[in-house]
Formats: C-alpha cells, sequence, structure tokens
C-alpha cells in the first residue's frame, strides 16, 4: 500500500513560556526563561525551590466552572491546547467524517494534585469520602479522552505512556496511523501538570531534579555546570492530517512529517546507556523512515535535560548517527527555556521544530557558560540564529530506556 503524506495544520499550546502557541514561540525566539521559584505550594522544607510553571493560567476561558473542579490540572492544559489547535486547523468536523479523525493524547503521570490531595482527603476523612471523580480525574488516558468527547471525534482514541518520550510517542503513532491509511486526521500531544510536592519529593529523592537557586543556573542544559532538570508543566496539541485531504479544504500547512522511530535502551530504569547507542540506532530508523539520508538535516531539537548522565549519552547519539556531519549540525535544548515537561515535552519540542522550519529560526540553548567536552555539538548558546532549514529531528528519551525521534521537513508548498 503506498504510503500516504501527513502535514500538520493545527497547533495549540499552553507552557512556562505562555498560554499560546505564538506567546510560545515569541518568547522561545526572545530567549526567555520560563524557570521561577515554585508558586503552587510551599516549598520550605523541600530541597527543589524551583520549577517552570504555567504562569497566571485561568482554565475558565475554555472550559466551565463545573467542567475545571472535575478535571486535574493536566486535564485541564490538555483541553486549553486543544482549543487553540482545532480552532487553528479549521476543520469543519459537521461536514467530516468523525470516524476518521482520531485522538492520541499522552501523559506521562497523569493527575498527580488530584491523587496527592485525595490521599490527604481520604487519610484525614477515610478513604470511602474521596471524590466520586478521583479515578477519571487521575488515569493519564483522560486528556485524550475529553479531546475525543469536547468534539466528536469517534476514531482510535489512545494515550501511550512512555515517561518523557510519551508524546512524542503520541505523535508519531498518529502521523503512521494516517500514513498507513486508517485515519484522514489526528489529534495528538501531550499534557502534564508535577509540580506539586509529592511528585518534587519524588524525582528529588532520585536526585534527577537541579536543588540550583538561580533560575539561570538551573536548566542548563550542556553546560558542565548541570545537575539535574527542572519540572516544567504545560500541553501541546498538534492536528495531523492527510496531505490530499488538507489540501481538498484548503487548510494552511505548518510543516510535514515524514519519519517516526522508536525503541529501548533495554539498559536501566532512569538511567540512558553512556554509549547512545540505542538512541542513535532510534533516529536512524527515523531517517529510514522519511527516505532521507543524515546529511539532509539541518537541526535537532534535542531532548537535554540538563542532567550529567543525559546530555552526554545524546551528544554520544548524535555523533553516532551523524558522524562526521553531527559537527555541522545545530543542537538546541529548548528545556532551557521550558524546562522539562514530562510527558508534554516532546509535543512542544515538536510544535518549535515546525515553527523553526516555518521561520527560518533556530532557538537557542539559553543560559550557556562552561563548555563541558562530553557535549560538544553546536548547541546554539545562548542566541537564537537565522537559518534556512530544510529539516529538523527531535529526540525523545524517557526513564525506562524509551527513545524516539520524530523528522519534520519544512512545507514548500
Amino acid at each position: 500500500m503506498e504510503k500516504r503524506r501527513v502535514v500538520i495544520t493545527g497547533m495549540g499550546a499552553v507552557t512556562p513560556l505562555g498560554h499560546t502557541v505564538q506567546e510560545t514561540w515569541d518568547a522561545a525566539k526572545a530567549g526567555v526563561c520560563g524557570v521561577a521559584p515554585i508558586t503552587l505550594y510551599d516549598y520550605s522544607g523541600q530541597k527543589v525551590s524551583l520549577a517552570a510553571e504555567v504562569k497566571n493560567f485561568d482554565p475558565t476561558k475554555v472550559l466551565d466552572k463545573k467542567e475545571v473542579r472535575r478535571m486535574d490540572r493536566f486535564c485541564q492544559f490538555a483541553l486549553y491546547a486543544a482549543a487553540e489547535a482545532m480552532e487553528d486547523c479549521g476543520l469543519d468536523l459537521e461536514k467530516e467524517d468523525t470516524s476518521r479523525i482520531g485522538v492520541c493524547v499522552a501523559s506521562g503521570v497523569g493527575g498527580m494534585e488530584t491523587f496527592q490531595n485525595s490521599c490527604g482527603i481520604g487519610a484525614s476523612r477515610g478513604y470511602d469520602k474521596v471524590s466520586p471523580f478521583f479515578i477519571p480525574m487521575i488515569i493519564a488516558n483522560m486528556a485524550a479522552g475529553r479531546i475525543a468527547i469536547r468534539y466528536g471525534l469517534h476514531g482510535m482514541c489512545t494515550c501511550p505512556v512512555t515517561a518523557c518520550a510519551s508524546s512524542s510517542n503520541a505523535v508519531g503513532d498518529a502521523f503512521h496511523y494516517i500514513r498507513d491509511g486508517y485515519a484522514d486526521a489526528m489529534v495528538a500531544g501531550g499534557a502534564e501538570a508535577t509540580i506539586t510536592s509529592l511528585a518534587i519529593g519524588g524525582f528529588t529523592s532520585m536526585q534527577a531534579l537541579t536543588t540550583a537557586s538561580d533560575p539561570s543556573r538551573a536548566s542548563i542544559p550542556f553546560d558542565k555546570e548541570r545537575s539535574g532538570f527542572v519540572m516544567g508543566e504545560g500541553s501541546a496539541i498538534l492536528v495531523l492530517e492527510e496531505l490530499e485531504h488538507a489540501k481538498a479544504r484548503g487548510a494552511k500547512i505548518y510543516g510535514e512529517v515524514t519519519g517516526y522511530g522508536s525503541n529501548c535502551d533495554a539498559y536501566h530504569i532512569t538511567a540512558p546507556d553512556p554509549t547512545g547507542t540505542w538512541p542513535a540506532a532510534c533516529i536512524q530508523t527515523a531517517l529510514d523512515d522519511a527516505g532521507i539520508a543524515p546529511e539532509q538535516v539541518d537541526y535537532v531539537n534535542a531532548h537535554g535535560t540538563s542532567t550529567p548522565l543525559n546530555d552526554s549519552g545524546e551528544t554520544a547519539a548524535i555523533r553516532k548517527a551523524f558522524g562526521e556531519h553531527a559537527g555541522k549540525l545545530m543542537v538546541s535544548s529548548t528545556k532551557s527555556m521550558t524546562g522539562h515537561m514530562l510527558g508534554a515535552g516532546g509535543a512542544v519540542e515538536a510544535i518549535f521544530c515546525l515553527l523553526a522550519l516555518k521561520d527560518g529560526y533556530v532557538p537557542a540553548t539559553i543560559n550557556y557558560q562552561v563548555p563541558d567536552p562530553a557535549c560538544d555539538l553546536d548547541i546554539v548558546p545562548n542566541e537564537g540564529r537565522k537559518a534556512d532549514i530544510k529539516c529538523a529531528i527531535s529526540d525523545s528519551l524517557g526513564f525506562g530506556g524509551h527513545n524516539t525521534c520524530l523528522v519534520f521537513q519544512k512545507w514548500e508548498g
């Protein structure tokens, strides 16, 4: 069967940098740091004081107050971003076969805030007193389910859960599903809201988070002084569509998804394989899927978490995958600005890739000061760069050894 082409026709985002795609992208181009002292709870008595929160978030701009009370914060983010993406794409659902439009929206953790609060209620008042909405508020697939319900989308509705690779898998799975003929359009992405005392405590105890108190020296991917990641939150949603379907309705096109790879280190529950062997193989799988040579890639939006092991291992993987061409690549980590949005990270980084291709601008790795010989790539330090790029890839690496790579190409019309 002939493979169909898949394009992006709608995007929505709520991130530590802004409440829309445009706000987020403008801030990323300006090198704005979304990291600041935590305001969502009292962090005194805990080692970690910084996070990349979504600031001044008001879900009632999209949802009514009753809906808000019955949704965890991660789900609110997802519906908020989906509203922008669905308006942006311009699909007239009354004219569409909704059995041919599905949802693939991920979350690495699900309703952590609800989980923590409900445990407190159960401990103090008895566990039979928890809200009847407790279970539907915490399960990770509910963002996907609620989006499908809101828009009446009857195609496949699913939720990949692969830790920090989750929303990259969501976009990739949606891409293949359309390409192989099972759907005409898919709403795909991810949402996460894990800035709670329990979640931060758990990541702190496993020494994954930085305890830095200076926002400008906290999320510092590829910097020799990196000491852990900064927790972020938010959502990014993309509408993927079969090319001829999009053209027939005169849709605007942001870019094309052409390749997807996914594999596993099978090495350790949290640490990446330091040799970078399997992330490199994942990149190669994605390039093969796209039918392009490594030399055709111009930009890599790296996973770049700011942990000692990730950044050096990812550098090794890029060098293995691209050989001599690795030295010619621009490789930046936008987590230097957004923090690590966990299961939403890959989707917002997909948006960054698409806008980098569309606008001819590569966002920087900000707050970079101290070079590390183990991270010897062109990481676009501190200042973004105008560049007429044709192909960008996004890497996402998750706990459990999950590796994902997406390939995007500029839309030339």
